[in-house]
């Protein structure tokens, strides 16, 4: 699933494809809000580590578990 992260005072947000469900996802992402945690952390497909403050997220966007369908629609 697709995982959008938009960082305060950067132009572009951080975008990635992670193997977690989208609940695991929020989960993480609201514990560590809720907490007081310094910051996030997460593993995307590819083993690549992101680390992002939890003071400079403004927003979190989680896709759907479903993968995308290709080709036409008749």
């Amino acid at each position: 699933m697709e995982i959008r992260i938009g960082i305060a005072n950067t132009p572009r947000e951080l975008s990635f494809e992670s193997d977690e469900s989208a609940d695991a996802v929020r989960k993480t992402v609201t514990d560590a809000l809720e907490s007081g945690a310094s910051h996030l952390s997460f593993t995307d497909t590819k083993g690549n580590s992101y680390v992002v403050p939890t003071a400079g997220v403004t927003f979190v966007e989680v896709g759907t578990d479903q993968s995308r369908r290709v080709g036409f629609v008749a």
